[in-house]
């Protein structure tokens, strides 16, 4: 367990998930010593913004519309997104750094310049980010932490899910991907408490994936050993 922040004013925010694993090949540390600064979305983290001052998101990303993808792992389902929507700007947000690094190599390779990346904690994000300015948010495959005395690890829980509420525009979507059922349960029953509405009128709504839906490792990795995708939209009231 770590914490996020470094800064004396920084709330205390326990951190559970994996920040570093193998040895970075010498290829990703260069992706990060050289294209991690510039693909930053601004001053975020506590001891670069102290006074958690909003971001200028005007000034970075102009009038586009704003998406945030929360732990994009390796990065396949952004680089697609960004691809197919290049009037769009995202924002991806992932603590584990090998993930980054796997990220930074895909945009190299895809030359997307309409992608911003935050290498941390998405509440770190979520402190400076304005009011009702996204416009989409995508939640795919998030660690789902098995352990019943682990489930207030998840990201659908209201210390995450309020504050991702007050960035997303009103009528924004939030999409929810995950091959856990009791990942199901509790979003369906948390995110409705954080002000969202669940989107779906048949089964076939959570059974197929959204139109523009491009499966990431993780989705593979469960289809192998037969778990079963499911795929919620909901949207801000």
């Amino acid at each position: 367990m770590t914490t996020s922040n470094k800064h004396p004013d920084a709330p205390w925010r326990n951190f559970y998930g994996r920040v570093r694993g193998k040895t970075l090949r010498p290829s990703q540390v260069e992706y990060i010593e050289e294209d991690l600064a510039a693909l930053s979305p601004g001053p975020v983290d506590w001891d670069v913004n102290p006074d958690r001052d909003p971001l200028d998101l005007k000034a970075r990303f102009g009038d586009r519309p704003l998406w945030l993808e929360i732990g994009f792992g390796g990065g396949e389902h952004l680089v697609h997104q960004a691809e197919t929507y290049p009037d769009v700007a995202i924002i991806g947000c992932e603590p584990f750094m090998n993930a980054v690094a796997m990220l930074l190599g895909k945009l190299r390779d895809a030359g997307c310049e309409n992608v911003s990346v935050h290498p941390g904690d998405v509440r770190n994000l979520f402190d400076v980010l304005p009011e009702a300015s996204l416009d989409k948010a995508f939640l795919l495959y998030p660690d789902p932490w098995p352990k019943k005395k682990h489930h207030r690890r998840r990201f659908v829980t209201q210390e995450h899910l309020a504050p991702l509420h007050r960035a997303l525009k009103p009528g924004a979507e939030f999409r929810v991907a995950t091959d856990i059922p009791d990942y199901v349960r509790q979003a369906l029953v948390e995110v409705p408490k954080a002000g969202f509405r669940w989107e779906a009128e048949a089964p076939e709504d959570w059974r197929r994936p959204w139109s523009d839906w491009h499966s990431t490792r993780y989705e593979q990795k469960a289809l192998r050993e037969g778990r079963v995708p499911h795929y919620l939209t909901f949207r801000k009231h």
